[in-house]
């Protein structure tokens, strides 16, 4: 059974392999091999793939995301998730490809990582036709919000069937005072979306260490992507014992 289908309750991990090319754009041996990252997390246990490919190319590159796709047909029971800002090079890989999964994120061509989410209903009208247009192509779509619990009825109004809740305000003050307040945002934020129907996704600058309290505090988290953490922690480990040390770390919640 595919751990992303709306009826299955655990929480799915998806593996963002942009940071091996990252490595690997460093130099013109094409090593390390991002199809070999993927393949070695998918063997350890991970239920999906993840990539963002940016219009610059600094990591994830046009050829990747073909790559992957064709490879990822041999894995059926996994998914594969293409994220970015659909204003900018996204639509044209969720046309080719026909991911499982788009995450619209609302990134400007030179920003250094996704710091917000989108801002509704000041983006509602540029969102609209896109996300329509992928669910038209069969593609769920999930938009990356921050923790603002009234902007969910914004969301479905739209036509998205999932949030990506950024999860940064939470890693910045996981062990401090402010943790509890600001996992309570995120609790509101998710019960909200539950309610009236919408699937919860999470991501960015959660690890090893955080991401047991987050999932034990916000309920129906169904997917995280995690890829900059893991992929560090890859490098001490190896791929398959990290994958296994979140996924031990997901069951733990």
């Amino acid at each position: 059974m595919n751990p992303f289908a709306s009826g299955d309750t655990r929480c799915a991990l998806s593996v963002n392999v942009n940071k091996v090319a990252l490595l690997r754009n460093t130099r013109h041996l094409g090593i390390p091999s991002v199809l070999r990252a993927a393949e070695a997390c998918l063997l350890a246990g991970a239920q999906g793939i993840t990539v963002h490919p940016r219009p610059d190319e600094r990591h994830i590159r046009t050829g990747d995301v073909d790559d992957l796709a064709a490879f990822l047909k041999d894995w059926p029971q996994a998914e594969f998730n293409i994220e970015g800002n659909p204003t900018q090079n996204l639509m044209d890989f969720v046309r080719r490809h026909r991911p499982h999964q788009v995450t619209f994120v609302p990134d400007s061509e030179e920003q250094f990582t996704s710091d917000h989410g989108w801002t509704l209903p000041q983006d509602a009208e540029r969102l609209q036709p896109l996300i329509q247009e992928a669910r038209d192509l069969g593609v769920r779509v999930s938009l990356f919000m921050d923790p603002i619990p009234a902007a969910m009825a914004l969301v479905a109004e739209l036509g998205a069937e999932r949030i990506e809740l950024y999860t940064e305000t939470f890693a910045s003050t996981f062990g401090t005072e402010r943790q509890a307040e600001v996992l309570q945002g995120f609790t509101a934020t998710a019960e909200a979306a539950l309610k009236i129907g919408l699937g919860i996704n999470a991501g960015h600058d959660l690890n090893r260490d955080n991401l047991t309290a987050f999932l034990s505090a916000v309920p129906g988290v169904q997917e995280v992507s995690i890829g900059h953490a893991l992929i560090a922690d890859a490098l001490e480990l190896g791929y398959a014992d990290a994958v296994r040390a979140y996924l031990r770390a997901i069951a733990a919640a």
